[in-house]
């Protein structure tokens, strides 16, 4: 007879197991750590795997920027999925902030209207590219309340200090301040200065402290305070957002490489000084600029191509393929005979699908198999593991014209293609990418722009 001390004893065991077959699928994977600036394994702290990535402030979405960033982070889910993680991944949106409210008053609308209208048209976008959403899809404007107690709590420890109804972070407060984009103090203020400080604020002590509670100006919009009636800073809004979905350390913290400084640097210091944690995110990953005719590809340039462009002439598979070609941390640039050639690729790989095999000897798959997943587990590297695809399709077809059986090869293959994000012969987005985007779609009602 089983004793309830058996029985536990049992389930113990059988969750070591669990435990470590689970370690053993994510400790093989390494990432880049910018703030290491080295590959780490990548060790999450429990089954769940936390991710934040910085989403759009939402004017002028979706360049192919955005979608580089956000479909890296997509393959990244992907395959920690089919690695047999649970993954929890939040992104934000940026709602209110200079940039939302000059953009607003340029078009004659308020920035609420302006976020909701390019909110939804960004989600759209995703939906066609067949981009997982995220579980949670705050808003800056949601959470107010978590960022006065933050400020609150960053004053009375030392770290912030109250000026005429604004709040600011005192950097020279914070001694580890730099430690992820390690530009040296001296070089600080001028990337910064690019980058949205307002290195005159007669209010501050020193040109480099940045605002966590901005006091109302004239005609724009405004909440109450202890401070009085103002709206946060850019970089509390994300610390308030994180530690509202997740707590106080996550596994992940994503976004492009122009976010390194200030923002996310600025978000560590925020953060750990309100916690008291020793760290914020576990790895900080970050994605390369996209060129287009010799230049950043930026909404401050003009140089934009956007998805909504795109979308008529090619197909989602197409676009996909070609973003997946360029490992995320490699700059790269847009040309419109590399995209032409993922049309042929994305052909390939449709055909090699849909070949009919016959009843001979099955296909051996196992190699391409090993080195996809190599690939991927060595810092996301998607364009070897594109490499790998193309390989494949051409062996599966191969097989297949010699009447061998390749079924088993192709559900593999449209496995590993579906964690680039590609639906090959399916039509239209997965399911659940629709439903889960359009689920959030609803929050954002659109009435005009």
């Amino acid at each position: 007879m089983l004793t309830a001390t058996d029985a536990s004893i049992r389930f113990f065991i059988f969750c070591v197991i669990e435990l470590n077959k689970y370690d053993d699928i994510i400790f093989g994977m390494k990432l880049y750590n910018t703030q290491s600036r080295a590959l780490e394994n990548f060790e999450p702290q429990a089954q769940t795997v936390r991710l934040y990535v910085c989403g759009v402030t939402p004017y002028d979405t979706t360049h192919l920027g955005h979608a580089a960033t956000y479909c890296a982070f997509d393959v990244l889910i992907r395959f920690l999925e089919y690695k047999g993680a649970q993954v929890r991944y939040c992104q934000n949106v940026t709602d209110i902030d200079d940039d939302t409210i000059r953009e607003a008053a340029k078009r004659g609308t308020t920035w609420k209207e302006l976020g909701n209208f390019w909110t939804a048209h960004f989600m759209r976008d995703m939906i066609a590219l067949n981009v997982r959403p995220p579980d949670y899809y705050p808003r800056a404007t949601d959470t107010i309340a978590e960022i006065i107690e933050f400020d609150k709590t960053l004053i009375e420890k030392g770290f912030a200090y109250e000026s005429g109804g604004s709040v600011y972070f005192h950097v020279d407060a914070y001694k580890n301040f730099g430690q992820l984009s390690h530009i040296p103090r001296a070089d600080m203020l001028a990337v910064a200065n690019e980058r949205g400080n307002f290195p005159d604020d007669p209010k501050k002590r020193d040109p480099l402290d940045f605002v966590l509670w901005q006091a109302q100006a004239q005609g724009e919009p405004a909440w109450a305070s202890p401070w009085g009636p103002g709206r946060p800073g850019w970089h509390i809004e994300c610390s308030a957002m994180n530690y509202k979905t997740f707590g106080p350390t996550i596994d992940i913290h994503g976004g492009g490489a122009d976010l390194v400084f200030p923002h996310h640097e600025c978000e560590i210091a925020q953060t750990v000084n309100f916690t008291g944690e020793d760290y914020f995110a576990r790895i900080w990953m970050h994605t390369a600029m996209v060129g287009y005719e010799g230049e950043k590809m930026s909404k401050s340039l003009g140089n934009l191509v956007m998805v909504s462009q795109l979308l008529p002439k090619y197909t989602p598979d197409a676009i996909r393929l070609y973003l997946a070609k360029h490992h995320y941390r490699v700059p790269w640039e847009f040309t419109y005979d590399d995209l032409d050639a993922s049309v042929v690729q994305c052909t390939h790989l449709t055909q090699a699908a849909q070949a009919p095999g016959g009843d001979g000897r099955p296909m051996d798959y196992s190699y391409a198999q090993e080195k996809f997943e190599n690939a991927l587990d060595n810092d996301l590297d998607a364009p070897t593991a594109v490499g790998v695809l193309c390989e494949l399709a051409g062996a599966i077809i191969e097989h297949a014209d010699a009447r061998l059986d390749v079924g088993a090869a192709q559900v593999w293959f449209r496995r590993a293609a579906s964690i680039l994000g590609l639906r090959l012969d399916a039509f239209g987005p997965e399911a659940h990418v629709r439903a889960g985007w359009e689920q959030h779609l609803n929050r954002f009602p659109v009435t005009g722009a």
